[in-house]
């Protein structure tokens, strides 16, 4: 066979391979993400619940006292099913959501990468940066999921103030603003979740990597990583996220569950949102549901990046 004729058929085989290549770890990425969403859900869900409660119930007549007897009271009204209110949305969208985080985080650290350094580590600035570009992206996805899921789980405080009760569950929730309102609906305080996003997804996947990387064991890889080391640097990771960036979640959670109607809306902007809410309590309102939320992160995130990883490890792709 000449020459020329075997290049021209290496080049034909190549280009398939390499294509086949993305596409195995494309689907490695979502499946991954899709069984962690599932994972982080379950755990995490119950701890979201009580601290939305707490973030949005109206300071000058709450219905609950503090965690505990929001937790008590969720128990009494609803029984178990109320800390899992509105879960349709989470547990359906997570699967989504966390498909789309991790493939797209996966995919930014291989643009760092690039050719020269394919399948080996980045600078800890690197996965910093990496995890900021995935909160922008992840926040198109995440934003109407956590704006549906906190409609739901604020209707018993409208119940308990003598306001009607609007959505049946988190799908007709969705359904019913996206029919009133479009698609700019669901998109409710979209800016308020870049703003908490950005900067948490940074922490998270920064610092989780950066705990990964201390971790290994000398002359081993991350690979070599023990179940409770990678348990540990997902809960770091996890904690941190929120430890940093709380009162970000606190303004995108009060925007999200303002009025659907524009010209109802209690918060006008950011800013203004920024305003009324330390006006309500000085900086403690930025902290409402702080410690439900911190006791979450950690057993919910060190699930979802065992999950990530050990599926990654082990899936035949």
């Amino acid at each position: 066979m000449a020459d020329s004729e075997r290049k021209n058929i290496d080049i034909e085989v190549s280009i398939p391979s390499n294509e086949l290549s993305f596409i195995r770890r494309t689907i490695k990425n979502i499946v991954s993400g899709t069984f962690s969403g599932i994972a982080v859900c379950l755990v995490g869900h119950p701890f979201d619940t009580l601290k939305v409660r707490l973030q949005t119930q109206p300071v000058d007549r709450p219905v609950y006292k503090g965690l505990l007897d929001c937790f008590l009271k969720t128990m009494k009204w609803e029984g178990i099913g109320g800390l899992y209110k509105g879960v349709g949305s989470p547990i359906v969208g997570q699967m989504f959501f966390r498909a789309t985080l991790f493939t797209s985080y996966y995919q930014i650290t291989t643009f760092f990468a690039g050719k020269s350094r394919h399948g080996q580590r980045l600078t800890i600035p690197e996965y910093f940066l990496s995890g900021m570009f995935t909160g922008f992206v992840a926040a198109l996805v995440e934003g109407p999921i956590d704006l549906f899921k906190s409609k739901m789980q604020i209707q018993i405080i409208r119940a308990k103030s003598g306001e009607p009760v609007m959505y049946r569950n988190v799908f007709h929730a969705a359904y019913v603003i996206v029919k009133k309102h479009g698609i700019r609906g669901a998109y409710q305080g979209l800016p308020a979740t870049w703003l908490r996003n950005i900067p948490a997804n940074s922490a998270f996947f920064g610092f989780y990597e950066l705990s990964r990387t201390l971790a290994t064991p000398e002359g081993g890889t991350v690979q070599d990583l023990s179940p409770f080391a990678l348990l540990a640097s997902g809960g770091t990771g996890g904690f941190l996220y929120w430890f940093l960036t709380y009162p970000t979640d606190v303004i995108k959670s009060s925007m999200q569950a303002d009025d659907s109607i524009v010209e109802k809306r209690r918060f006008k902007s950011i800013k203004d949102c920024i305003r009324q809410l330390y006006h309500e309590g000085g900086w403690k309102r930025f902290y409402t549901g702080f410690t439900p939320c911190l006791l979450r992160s950690i057993p919910a995130n060190a699930t979802l990046f065992f999950v990530v990883e050990t599926m990654r490890k082990y899936l035949p792709l």
